[in-house]
């Protein structure tokens, strides 16, 4: 790299935040020098000769890292023209030229272009990709939700076209082949006239791509397709021009012909496969309503959901899509949340609860205030997290890159020593023809290039489905190799709030009493404990003369009596004997619950024990991790006793209690000091530092922001077994990587010498070129049947 980078930068106010800002960049590698120009809020970095294509992205997080917010901009653009991974490789290069790019993901299997950037124009970026032989579009803003195949800003692969070009082209080819099947040799006439209407009239896409190619400087795989079948073609000419007379010249152009129809049906075939590679993404899109009613000043009006405001009010009938993500205003409801969250079961909405746009309202009128719109939706951002996960590249995907970015020119120079060995074999010009013809059309770099992404796509795709959103390729590789899992433990495997665990009266006194009367006190309470109480006893007369006592707990009358409800301090302020249940009182501390003492006219009745109960899922799911050879450990703020209750619940292997935010942190270096992959599974904010500094961030999708930002892995239900999906659904989906990786490369390894070697046929070469391709997209389709639980 050599362009300054040049980033408007928002929260610096002040010299020291110059200074922040200056030391957390100038310390990452790849940067000669930092300015900021403090007026303008912008940040300039100069590269160092080494500096490679992350150093923008490095940057970008250092600043985010320290507290500001780099201004930054995702762009979309919709691709034409790409044949390989060698294609993606020139216009990724072409768009990271662009001053002001960020960081770039390119899709082969949907051919999409993702870009963050700043201060940088669509045009030039479309500009840079037409420069290097490509098309571009861009997708436009109410689409900006839509799968690539979908957006209207982008020029769609013409399927249909694509397939009626194949159909006709197989079937003029087909009687150049009867022969083969002992059928009647066709005129020379005739056969050049076939051989040429699908050589140049429905093969000419190979041919403008290969101009288009070669006019930038490049060569891809049209231009292996377009020398291989023109040299049959060429060759066909020669030998019938040069025949003697009464002599049947040896004429190949079955085998261009032949060639360039399965060429044309396996691209026909690949871009059908590679449509269902964005299925989960098509399925999300379907959940998005385009209008929705609204009620704007008393009265009520249909609108496009782009028209929508934050605050207004949206009126949703039972049957209807909730239209945007807000919260219930009036009413209440079920919800179907499945395609959103991966929960089958509908989910009860009453006023005040959130809901996401997008899920069906099933039995109830509701009405919603839109909070978070566009690009700001929870489905806008599961969509596009799906995107870039599929778009982006795997580890393992490096070495494809180097191998792609020689191939065609190693192909090349094979076909022509195939050429010259065989000539100077004394093979003679025609078997030395055919044989380098053989090289060039089975040597195939699109399976190289669609292993990695089409299996991803579906693989992030169908676990989207399942209410898991992988963030992007390499959280998706790393969770693949977890050893070890670190839970917080409240509101990640217990249900984040309080539930009365033990009722204990005193002799004499009844559970249902000593229930009845501290609801009584805790009538208008918002304590969390209080609405314990309220639940396991909703319809109870209020208390009087009700006094919050800060610190101790609450004081009131019923029925003539003096009624005290709190801690042990409040006891013991006011004189009531609680040596009746001190025992109990001491046992149940001990196992970490809160105590609540209930006191009449300055006598106990009654304690009440409150925990956070354990989900119900949470035993199951760790006992599944086990099964998959995971160690599981909890790390938690809470006491040392409250803490051991919960494991031996749970059946965790190890608890780590009473740690404070960066303790967790601490904790897990100790762990990943081991030599295991380590996940951290947190939601609070409290449990960010601890997801970064993970291998492995998962935030449930029921926690926070800030959360779910630090993490690889979002969980969209709060249900800890879907901690064993994603670890099975990325070793399912790596596999998949590895196969179709494995295969692409045997392929090529095995054909290219046995072509060279004249043991394949032309037309059998072309034929696997066609077939490798979309084998390859077949085996990514094989994950669509992947299922959470399993």
């Amino acid at each position: 790299m050599s362009a300054i980078l040049s980033l408007p930068v928002k929260g610096m106010n002040c010299v020291s935040c110059v200074g922040r800002v200056e030391k957390a960049v100038g310390k990452l590698s790849g940067v000669a020098g930092v300015s900021i120009n403090l007026a303008s809020g912008r940040v300039m970095v100069t590269p160092s000769a080494d500096a490679d294509v992350k150093m923008p992205a490095a940057v970008v997080a250092a600043i985010s890292a320290a507290g500001y917010t780099p201004l930054v901009e995702p762009l979309r653009l919709k691709l034409t023209g790409l044949r390989c991974a060698g294609c993606v490789g020139r216009v990724e290069k072409a768009l990271r030229a662009v001053p002001g790019v960020i960081d770039v993901k390119i899709s082969q299997a949907t051919g999409t272009a993702l870009i963050d950037a700043a201060d940088v124009a669509e045009a030039d970026l479309i500009a840079a990709v037409t420069a290097a032989g490509y098309g571009a579009a861009p997708v436009v803003a109410e689409d900006a939700t839509a799968p690539s195949g979908r957006a209207s800003g982008g020029a769609r692969e013409p399927v249909i076209g694509e397939g009626a070009r194949a159909a006709l082209a197989l079937l003029l080819a087909a009687p150049l082949l009867l022969p083969m099947l002992g059928g009647p040799v066709l005129p020379v006439w005739a056969q050049l006239l076939l051989g040429s209407l699908v050589q140049f009239g429905l093969g000419w896409p190979f041919y403008a791509g290969a101009w288009n190619a070669v006019r930038h400087g490049a060569a891809n795989m049209d231009v292996l397709v377009v020398l291989g079948t023109l040299a049959g073609w060429g060759l066909s000419g020669w030998m019938a021009l040069t025949a003697h007379e009464g002599h049947a010249p040896h004429l190949y152009y079955e085998a261009s012909a032949t060639i360039v129809a399965m060429l044309l049906l396996g691209r026909w075939l690949e871009a059908r496969a590679k449509r269902k590679t964005g299925a989960a993404i098509e399925a999300l899109m379907e959940l998005r309503p385009q209008v929705a009613r609204v009620r704007r000043d008393g009265v009520e009006v249909t609108l496009p959901i782009a028209e929508l405001r934050r605050g207004d009010v949206a009126l949703v009938r039972a049957g209807e899509q909730v239209p945007v993500d807000g919260s219930i205003l009036e009413g209440a409801t079920h919800l179907d949340e499945s395609m959103i969250t991966g929960e089958s079961l509908p989910v009860a909405k009453g006023v005040g609860a959130a809901v996401t746009g997008g899920s069906m309202n099933l039995d109830g009128f509701i009405a919603v205030t839109a909070g978070a719109l566009g690009a700001d939706s929870t489905l806008f951002r599961i969509i596009r997290m799906v995107e870039e996960a599929g778009a982006a590249k795997a580890p393992i995907q490096r070495i494809v890159d180097k191998v792609s970015a020689v191939f065609v020119p190693v192909i090349l120079i094979l076909a022509l020593l195939t050429l010259t060995g065989w000539l100077l074999a004394g093979a003679g010009v025609e078997a030395a023809m055919i044989n380098a013809v053989s090289v060039l059309v089975i040597a195939c770099p699109c399976a190289l290039g669609l292993a990695t992404p089409t299996a991803l796509m579906v693989g992030t795709g169908a676990a989207a489905r399942a209410g898991i959103l992988i963030r992007d390729a390499e959280a998706l590789e790393r969770a693949r190799d977890i050893g070890v899992v670190a839970f917080d433990k409240t509101g990640t495997l217990t249900e984040g709030r309080p539930a009365i665990a033990v009722v204990q009266p005193v002799t004499g006194m009844d559970k249902d009493t000593v229930l009845r009367l501290a609801a009584a006190l805790q009538a208008a309470s918002l304590h969390p404990l209080a609405q314990a109480v309220r639940d396991a006893m909703p319809d109870v007369t209020a208390a009087g003369a009700i006094r919050a006592l800060p610190g101790l707990g609450v004081e009131g009358t019923l029925d003539g009596r003096v009624l005290l409800l709190g801690n042990g301090r409040l006891m013991a302020e006011r004189g009531v004997d609680v040596a009746s249940l001190d025992t109990v009182a001491r046992g149940l501390t001990a196992r970490g619950h809160s105590l609540s003492w209930l006191a009449a006219d300055g006598r106990v009745l009654g304690l009440i024990a409150f925990g956070d109960k354990v989900k119900q899922t949470a035993p199951a799911a760790i006992a599944r991790l086990k099964a998959l050879g995971v160690r599981t450990i909890m790390l938690t703020g809470d006491n040392a006793g409250a803490a051991a209750a919960a494991a031996a619940a749970l059946g965790v292997d190890e608890v780590l209690a009473e740690l404070l935010p960066q303790d967790k942190g601490q904790a897990l270096a100790r762990l990943k000091a081991g030599g295991r992959v380590v996940a951290m599974v947190g939601d609070g904010i409290n449990d960010a530092p601890a997801l970064a500094a993970a291998d492995i961030g998962i935030a449930m999708g029921t926690g926070t922001d800030i959360a779910m930002r630090a993490a690889g892995i979002t969980l969209m239900r709060g249900d800890p077994a879907l901690v064993a999906d994603a670890i099975a659904v990325s070793r399912r989906t790596v596999t998949k990587i590895r196969q179709n990786l494995f295969w692409a490369f045997i392929y090529n390894l095995v054909g290219v010498p046995l072509a060279m070697a004249g043991l394949l046929n032309p037309m059998l070469a072309g034929a696997a070129m066609a077939a490798s391709s979309v084998c390859v997209v077949g085996n990514a389709l094989l994950l669509r049947g992947w299922r959470a639980g399993r």
